[in-house]
């Protein structure tokens, strides 16, 4: 049988890649990844091999390997409420187009897309209007929906929105999930003692959020408890202050923050996948990456009705 031959463009450290592969296992041939950032290319060449191209709006579409799955988390800060969001307006949000492009020539018979929920809205729903128009003039059928891992054994809340299409018109249905029962400290490690905020640290980020709650502004910090079955959204800043999701550590301590090991337990990740870099970029890392078992569970669904 064929392998099914996959691509994996704004691949991050390979969190879509890891879905895939549980669910389609040896059937599945990852032929070409791309990344513009070197310490994700560095992490994702650790842990799978061969070469990660670099800026994907340098490379040719014909030099792109035939590939029957598209993958991509295109970069999503144009359209989240922490960036800008400019969207299109941003040159990070053209680079969607690239996308377009390099189906445009290679018609894969699957695209899978990963954006944060503030996709639907932004731009009172102009923008995913666009991209739904680009892709269908392409001849394919959309499916769309945002999921949060929460729903999908995972502790972390984190809502995305998820894009599948196909050629075909199959007749695909996203997964339901199931809500978490796990508590926190299933993700937990021994021996973080170094993640323990600083007096001056801890001292300062109370500051900041008695200031700022006067304000009204959004700073907060947010501690919780290892037998919780719920936490915040982790996001590329988490390595500044931790502020998003901060361990209690009892009464006679500061809080901590996650290791990035933990970080990587957050998202799904094995505990065997290799961090090769600094913790700054490993928490960047984790916090652009996706939720795995979401993941795979849709990628269970597209097995289904490939078949």
């Amino acid at each position: 049988m064929r392998k099914i031959r996959a691509i994996e463009l704004f691949a991050g450290i390979g969190g879509i890649r890891l879905g895939f592969e549980k669910v389609f296992q040896e059937r599945i041939d990852f032929v070409f990844s791309s990344d513009i950032d070197k310490f994700a290319r560095k992490t994702y060449e650790a842990n799978f091999g061969g070469v990660v191209a670099d800026d994907i709006t340098k490379i040719d579409a014909k030099d792109i390997p035939k590939h029957d799955i598209l993958m991509a988390g295109f970069p999503c800060q144009p359209f989240s409420k922490a960036g800008l969001g400019l969207g299109f307006e941003d040159i990070r949000g053209t680079l969607f187009f690239d996308i377009i492009r390099i189906v445009k020539y290679h018609r894969p018979k699957v695209i899978f897309l990963e954006n944060v929920k503030g996709l639907v809205t932004h731009h009172g729903g102009n923008t995913m209007v666009v991209i739904r128009k680009q892709l269908e003039m392409l001849g394919y059928r959309l499916h769309v929906k945002v999921l949060n891992s929460n729903d999908f054994d995972m502790v972390q809340s984190r809502a995305r929105i998820y894009i599948v299409c196909f050629l075909e018109d199959y007749n695909f249905e996203f997964p339901d999930g199931v809500k978490n029962e796990k508590p926190l400290s299933t993700i937990l490690e021994k021996d973080i003692e170094e993640f323990i905020l600083s007096d001056k640290l801890w001292e300062g980020t109370l500051r900041r959020t008695s200031i700022n709650k006067k304000l009204k502004r959004g700073y907060k910090h947010n501690l919780f408890k290892s037998d919780v079955t719920k936490v915040n959204t982790m996001t590329a800043r988490y390595y500044k202050d931790g502020k998003e999701i901060l361990i209690d550590c009892g009464k006679d301590s500061n809080p901590r923050k996650l290791s990035p090991r933990e970080c990587g337990n957050l998202q799904g990740f094995p505990r065997g996948f290799k961090i090769v870099v600094s913790n700054t970029q490993a928490y960047k890392q984790f916090g652009n990456s996706v939720a795995i078992n979401v993941v795979t569970e849709i990628a269970k669904k597209i097995k289904k009705v490939l078949k």
